[in-house]
């Protein structure tokens, strides 16, 4: 059993596990998303990786230097990450409240039902002009087993994201899409689902050292219209003068 980082009243058992497990061999995708990761953290020491999973990104970001702090509620996934020496709690309202410079979520938020509460906690943790890095899948025409599987909740638009991001109480600095060539192989995957919502290991592999690639170069054209991801990047605004006093 496993339950949302937000709700910890609500037990589901997670299903993705596996999926999660295949990911880690996308290469390409991770040291991608690790290099964004590091790069948006502008400076950061203090760092919350929000849906940490088995520590794909938590481990080499703490091998860069940063003080991570893990949130992932499933126990499995926990004891990985403290076999590994990240420090990791079961739920975001552990932590204290404006002790981070810098938070970031992959592929975490379209499995939360409140995602705007779960944003809000976040913000809760970060200080006055902190950083959040966030990474979701795109699209709700984009829906597949594969998202039934993990229990996906919903896919993102930009419209959605922002939404979510101003109501969290986050002010936005950069948002997109990703991996545009994703879009149509993920169209193409719909089309001829079996159900199961299985990964395809050798399939995987493939894109990952040949697709994805080639589409990082045309994502510096579609960015602003279409992708299989979406990214943000957002910051929790600096208090007011008169909020201070």
């Amino acid at each position: 059993m496993t339950k949302t980082p937000i709700d910890e009243d609500v037990p589901i058992p997670y299903t993705g596990v596996e999926n999660l497990e295949v990911m880690r061999e996308a290469e390409n995708y991770n040291r991608y998303l690790l290099a964004l990761v590091t790069q948006h953290a502008a400076g950061a020491k203090r760092v919350i990786d929000f849906g940490a999973g088995s520590g794909t990104f938590a481990v080499p970001c703490a091998a860069a230097g940063f003080d991570v702090t893990a949130v992932e509620p499933d126990e499995r996934l926990r004891a990985l990450l403290g076999r590994d020496r990240i420090r990791a709690v079961a739920a975001v309202e552990a932590l204290p409240d404006e002790g981070f410079e810098y938070a970031y979520t992959l592929n975490v938020l379209e499995h939360i039902p409140d995602d705007v509460a779960a944003l809000r906690a976040l913000r809760d943790k970060l200080v006055a002009g902190g950083r959040l890095f966030v990474y979701v899948p795109a699209f709700p025409v984009l829906f597949t087993s594969m998202d039934a599987k993990v229990r996906h909740v919903r896919r993102y638009t930009r419209a959605t994201m922002q939404a979510a991001l101003g109501k969290a109480g986050f002010a936005i600095e950069n948002i997109g899409y990703v991996d545009s060539l994703g879009f149509a192989a993920t169209l193409v995957f719909k089309a001829i689902d079996n159900g199961r919502g299985d990964i395809n290991r050798r399939m995987l592999r493939l894109y990952d050292r040949v697709v994805f690639p080639a589409s990082l170069v045309l994502d510096k054209v579609a960015r602003p219209w279409f992708g299989k991801n979406l990214l943000a990047v957002a910051r929790r605004p600096e208090r007011r003068a008169a909020e201070t006093r």
